[in-house]
């Protein structure tokens, strides 16, 4: 059975809990950025966002070149670990109506990222069933 693991996006766009919200905004002009996670000392310590960065620093005024990040960053409201098996994984996201999901491992470190989008297509690979051999 497929796990979480064999899923995942490896190396999110993360970002030290010291860098800045300038960094984040510059990471999240990449169209497939939708997130930058946080870490301290390879420790998932929260998410920011486009709406984080308008929200905590854009609208209140603060200088985004000085603005750290764990002071702007969000909890996740989620996290799953690597050996969940993907149809667990796939159930969770839905319940949660989540699109995805930090993966970390029992210490906390970010290990990757579970997307549903790609979860689907994963699981529908899986489905497949293997054509006939060749006559």
């Amino acid at each position: 059975m497929s796990t979480v693991r064999e899923a995942m996006v490896s190396n999110p766009g993360q970002l030290p809990a010291t860098a800045s919200a300038q960094a984040a905004g510059e990471l999240l002009q990449r169209p497939e950025v939708r997130a930058v996670y946080v870490t301290d000392d390879e420790r998932l310590v929260g998410v920011v966002t486009r709406k984080t960065l308008v929200r905590e620093v854009i609208a209140i005024g603060l200088d985004p070149t000085s603005t750290e990040l764990r002071a702007i960053a969000e909890t996740p409201h989620f996290t799953i670990g690597p050996d969940v098996p993907l149809e667990e994984a796939f159930r969770f996201l839905e319940t949660e109506d989540a699109e995805r999901v930090p993966v970390v491992d029992e210490h906390h470190r970010l290990l990757g990222v579970l997307s549903r989008s790609v979860l689907q297509r994963r699981l529908a690979e899986d489905e497949e069933e293997p054509l006939p051999p060749a006559a």
